[in-house]
């Protein structure tokens, strides 16, 4: 019992190991100071001035920025269409990467090439897919050409340059590069649930459909919900493709919140006023998280904790 004692006795006290858990998070703590809280705060700090970006800060202003955006048209009509494209991706591009996935899990021939196809389009960068698409949807381009070759020249539209769907066109570029992503996350998922559940709910007489609906899907539950944390923040934040694709236009029929930020902060040279926009797409985003943390995903995270604890 006694050399138990002292084996036991024997390891690092508990000071040395607070010591070390803190020398080796310290560096972390620090660059994330650095990069993303610092950052934060001045950005706020900026807010309540009207600033150019080059001078120092003499015009204080204080939450008229603020005021400003909110009673902006322009501003509300972005966050509109960062709503439009949260709904659409929760109605269209989930369900259908969930529908790809479920079909790729099958064991066939030729599933690993299709899974590679359907990701592909999410390793091009945003700038390349960008432009790629201004190419196919330019009128009379391949799209166009296409549409018109197959006797559908009625469908013909200036994707990009009409406003009333221009928006429309923008979210069928996003979904073509992004479901990939997510259909890989609930492959992987998918990869996890042991298919002998769903050989034994196949044995007590359960259809395919009603395996999947009964047994994989709630077992697919927590990779879901972080597919749709991903697709709500990404959806929220958007800007390099939108950017890149038609910067916002045509008369901010495409705006964003992350690509008006850029128009007035940087283009139009309003720092302080484009400082005020960069706060309230934090503020919305960091509520939107911590409530689906707190309400949606609470219970994956507790079993994780858990987990880890045992």
């Amino acid at each position: 019992m006694t050399t138990v004692h002292q084996a036991a006795g024997a390891g690092p006290s508990r000071p040395r190991r607070r010591l070390s858990i803190w020398l080796f998070l310290l560096p972390a703590l620090a660059i994330y100071a650095l990069f993303v809280l610092f950052p934060i705060v001045q950005a706020g700090w900026y807010s309540l001035f009207s600033w150019n970006g080059l001078g120092p800060l003499t015009d204080f202003v204080g939450l008229d920025n603020y005021v400003r955006a909110l009673n902006d048209n322009v501003f509300r009509t972005a966050v509109g269409h960062n709503v439009l494209v949260v709904v659409l991706s929760l109605a269209v591009q989930i369900p259908f990467a969930l529908w790809l996935a479920l079909q790729l899990n099958r064991r066939f021939r030729g599933r690993t090439l299709l899974r590679l196809l359907f990701f592909a389009p999410y390793v091009l960068s945003e700038a390349t897919t960008g432009i790629v698409f201004q190419l196919l949807l330019y009128p009379g381009g391949m799209v166009d050409r296409g549409l018109e070759t197959f006797g559908l020249g009625f469908l013909v539209h200036e994707w990009l340059a009409d406003r009333s769907i221009v928006m429309l066109t923008m979210f069928v570029i996003i979904s073509w590069k992004y479901f990939g992503f997510h259909m890989i996350l609930m492959l992987a998922g998918l990869q996890g649930i042991p298919r002998e559940l769903e050989e034994a709910a196949a044995i007590d007489g359960a259809s395919r459909r009603q395996t999947t609906w009964s047994v994989t899907l709630p077992l697919l539950g927590p990779t879901l919900r972080v597919s749709i944390f991903l697709s709500v923040i990404g959806a929220i934040q958007i800007f390099d493709l939108v950017w890149a694709t038609t910067k916002g236009g045509p008369f901010n029929a495409s705006n964003t919140m992350a690509v008006y930020l850029v128009d007035y902060g940087i283009k139009r040279t309003q720092m302080g006023y484009g400082s005020a926009i960069a706060v309230i797409l934090f503020a919305i985003s960091l509520v939107i998280a911590l409530a689906y943390l707190r309400f949606v995903m609470r219970r994956d995270t507790e079993g994780a904790l858990t987990t880890g604890a045992s």
